[in-house]
């Protein structure tokens, strides 16, 4: 029985401690920015994000023009030291877009929340995108701090989409007779 016991608990410690190191950030509630722009762009690019406008060359047609379903690529500061990424969800202006990103703004006091919809403002002397201010939750204003930008890269034309798409629902054209005596049949075996 003691060796049961043991086995048991060597089992349930060693599956606990697996479970730590191999459960992602993204089911543990916390979402980096990569993966979260990577699954909505459909741009198929790894790595800090601040690497995301060079890993781009030759692969993704760059520019300094936001469109939408375009990744916004924020440059490394001290502040920010392995850069953001965020896709643009509409084009509101000439110097105003919505974003929609993952983990900027805490979000009830946690960080690696997904933000949808969020106000981006050029606030660049050229009006050319290179430097922008993010709609920052906590303060329920604009960032105090400007951000610098290295461009937008833009989905190729013949991507699919979202790699994560919404979902589609079924339609529930049930009838009285229309199968459900046969669901019903089956469970009761």
């Amino acid at each position: 029985m003691p060796v049961r016991r043991f086995f048991g608990a060597f089992l349930a410690s060693t599956l606990m401690l697996a479970g730590l190191i191999a459960t992602p950030a993204a089911a543990r509630g916390y979402l980096q920015c990569v993966p979260f722009a990577r699954s909505e762009s459909g741009i198929d690019i790894h790595g800090n994000a601040k690497t995301w406008w060079a890993q781009a060359a030759g692969d993704y047609a760059r520019g300094q023009e936001p469109r939408a379903g375009a990744v916004m690529a924020f440059a490394s500061t001290p502040g920010m030291p392995f850069g953001h990424v965020a896709v643009v969800e509409k084009i509101v202006g000439d110097r105003e877009i919505l974003i929609s990103h993952a983990n900027w703004s805490p979000i009830r006091g946690r960080r690696g929340q997904i933000e949808r919809d969020v106000r981006v403002v050029d606030v660049s002397e050229r009006g050319d995108w290179s430097l922008v201010r993010v709609w920052y939750a906590p303060i329920g204003d604009l960032g105090t701090r400007a951000n610098p930008v290295q461009g937008f890269i833009y989905p190729n034309a013949d991507d699919s989409g979202p790699a994560l798409a919404e979902p589609v629902w079924a339609r529930n054209d049930w009838k009285p007779g229309n199968g459900l005596e046969l669901v019903a049949a089956s469970l009761d075996n």
